[in-house]
């Protein structure tokens, strides 16, 4: 029966990945035609909040969506939302900004309906939360190598080739993406949800996830991260060039920004034997390490420094949140069910990582450079961990 059970994970992990790599590679293209319009770096800023906009927006019927549905089919309408982005990115005038944001926009309309299927499916495949812990580091994992051969093989692709090939590539990728769903069982959902009351619900579920310490910690831990990832991500990208000396388009920048994604591969698989299920509010000390490395990361301008820093960033992040994940999922399907779990989580991690996205764009806009609003950053993320600290203090006790 165990094996029986946990056949279906792996078409999930390549779901995922399949899905998540072209969602990095969509950024990739979209940078490359601002720079070749002769838009500024921060410009890529305003495209990632309207990929963040969605989340916010859709928050409070998502989650009802992918409970009352079977969760393969709510991952079969995500990424066909984002094959219709992908089709207007090939369609539109791409030297338009708005336009450009717009066709971000509906890929993050994809994600935020995909999102909650995603995390939501783990515990119908699992068994036990030892099981679940697992399978959260393995979809971690495999989200993040997603990300890192998105960013380095997916930015590759996209500045070698033209906008309408990787666009087209893309779109593959999606439809891949919706053929490995039919692996997975079509477990029926809770037909009884009505979305009017669910969505006024919505409120109720963020305050009851925030009252009990162990999920607020969770809440504000992974959205912090997030935050900091979407942050460094644009700015990284904006920084290499200036301080390394790269073309912009040269396929070496993508490269060497992946290597955080790198580092958060291995601090996800080694997540579970460096942190304890039952003391996961240990992994702020994790925080605090990636904080740190943040701070010093702008002041070494030599390639193979900036490697090592962004790697050992990436490491601390992924023992950083991996816990927090598993203890998040089991406790809210608990509380309040699964897929309203993962969509109040999205929630406040999109609403986090909008705001940062925002204050780089500020900082860069005022005159600041690419350094110092990387290190505004980094005191951002020391306000949220000197937060959790103090709400560490209640989880201990309370466990």
């Amino acid at each position: 029966m165990r094996q029986l059970r946990l056949k279906p994970l792996p078409a999930l992990y390549i779901t995922q990945f399949l899905s998540a790599f072209a969602d990095n590679m969509i950024l990739f293209v979209i940078a490359n035609l601002l720079t070749d319009n002769g838009f500024s770096p921060a410009a890529l800023a305003l495209v990632s909040i309207a990929f963040f906009l969605p989340y916010l927006v859709l928050a409070p019927v998502v989650g009802p969506f992918a409970d009352k549905y079977p969760k393969t089919l709510v991952l079969v309408i995500g990424n066909l939302i984002k094959v219709l982005g992908v089709l207007l990115l090939i369609l539109i005038d791409q030297s338009n900004i708005l336009l450009l944001m717009l066709c971000y926009f509906t890929v993050g309309v994809g994600a935020v309906v995909y999102s909650p299927a995603k995390y939501g499916i783990l515990p119908e495949l699992t068994g036990n939360e030892d099981e679940l812990f697992h399978a959260n580091a393995r979809i971690e994992a495999y989200t993040i190598i997603a990300i890192l051969t998105g960013i380095g093989g997916g930015g590759a692709i996209a500045a070698m080739t033209p906008a309408i090939t990787s666009s087209l590539i893309c779109l593959a990728l999606y439809l891949l993406s919706v053929l490995m769903t039919f692996f997975i069982p079509r477990i029926g959902g809770d037909s009884s949800i009505r979305y009017g009351r669910e969505a006024w619900n919505f409120v109720d579920h963020l305050q009851q996830l925030f009252r009990e310490p162990a999920t607020k910690f969770c809440l504000i831990g992974t959205g912090a991260f997030w935050m900091s990832s979407a942050v460094l991500r644009i700015a990284v990208l904006a920084w290499i060039p200036i301080s390394l000396g790269f073309d912009p388009k040269d396929f070496s920048v993508s490269l060497i920004l992946a290597t955080t994604s790198l580092g958060i591969i291995a601090g996800a698989f080694l997540s579970t034997r460096m942190i304890p299920l039952s003391r996961f509010y240990r992994s702020v000390i994790y925080g605090f390490g990636m904080m740190v490395l943040i701070l010093l990361f702008p002041h070494f301008h030599l390639t193979s420094i900036a490697v090592l820093f962004l790697l050992a960033v990436g490491f601390l992040g992924g023992v950083f949140i991996v816990p927090m994940n598993t203890v998040l999922q089991e406790e809210g399907k608990r509380m309040i069910g699964s897929g309203k779990t993962i969509a109040v989580q999205n929630f406040v991690e999109n609403f986090l990582m909008m705001v940062g996205s925002g204050f780089y764009y500020v900082v860069v806009y005022l005159g600041l450079s690419v350094s110092a609003a990387i290190m505004v950053q980094g005191l951002l993320l020391l306000a949220f961990l000197l937060y959790l600290n103090r709400v560490k203090r209640q989880v201990a006790a309370a466990a």
